[in-house]
């Protein structure tokens, strides 16, 4: 449905790499309610990924950048004003890796210069993002942005490694940086704690099969597509949330706040008596 939520405002979407990216799907929804943006990734990740397919569906252009050097940040914030003629609205990080989990290294025994690599990537690059923007006062009034974490940033899930650190510093990163933003500008900062969702990224970690299904089983409406996920996206890039600020903001049909379900505990017991 297209309500034309974004009718004249620009963005930058980081971190669209295929057609299962949440990115993707948010350039997709914000490209049908009006907007205009640059789409952004990685060097690397723009020769691994498909993002020429969604640059011209949606008409954008593409602008690489690494999202850990202030530099190419400085270039894209810049690059970006020019293309679309005028300050930026919104902002979508998408950015998240863990070398440990790639390597298969358990939490109690990282490499820890793949630690801060992941930590770099995946938290530390949502404040340079930001700061990059500040410093070349690149935000309009009341602008949104963005990043996705994920609940084991609050919680404990054993196979989630490192980036469970990594997402609860990106929250954090949402609220004093959410603080100082708004002071300053009345931009608004938040994160969207996503269910697991079937990205090339996120199904990389291990279990990530068993983890989607219980996840499923327990929400009682159960998990959030990566396409509803953009949906929920676009509303916080509208005019309709200008006073939701320094949030995380759960999407995950309602398992965060869940102890056991029905079906999980028949689930249990049926395995149990095996």
């Amino acid at each position: 449905m297209n309500n034309n939520l974004l009718k004249g405002k620009r963005g930058i979407i980081f971190g669209a790499l295929d057609n299962k990216s949440i990115a993707w799907k948010v350039a997709q929804h914000a490209h049908s309610e009006g907007a205009k943006f640059v789409l952004t990734n990685a060097p690397i990740a723009l020769r691994m990924g498909t993002i020429d397919q969604l640059a011209k569906e949606t008409n954008s252009k593409v602008i690489a950048a690494d999202a850990t050097n202030m530099e190419d940040l400085d270039n894209l914030f810049a690059e970006s004003i020019k293309e679309l003629g005028g300050k930026i609205d919104f902002v979508l990080h998408s950015i998240g890796m863990s070398v440990n989990v790639r390597k298969g290294n358990q939490y109690y025994e990282q490499n820890y210069d793949y630690t801060m690599k992941g930590f770099d990537v995946s938290a530390l690059s949502f404040h340079k993002v930001m700061q990059a923007a500040w410093n070349l006062d690149a935000m309009n009034e009341w602008g949104s942005i963005v990043g996705l974490s994920y609940i084991a940033a609050q919680r404990v899930f054993h196979t989630y490694n490192d980036m469970a650190d990594n997402k609860a510093v990106l929250e954090s990163i949402a609220r004093s940086f959410g603080y100082h933003y708004g002071v300053r500008k009345n931009v608004r900062v938040n994160t969207i704690s996503q269910s697991p969702t079937d990205t090339t990224a996120g199904s990389g970690v291990k279990g990530f099969d068993i983890f989607y299904r219980f996840s499923d089983d327990l929400a009682p409406l159960g998990n959030a597509s990566a396409d509803e996920c953009a949906s929920y996206t676009i509303t916080l890039f509208s005019d309709y949330t200008k006073k939701v600020t320094m949030q995380n903001l759960f999407h995950d049909g309602g398992f965060s706040y869940m102890g056991m379900s029905e079906e999980s505990m028949s689930n249990y017991l049926n395995d149990s008596k095996k």
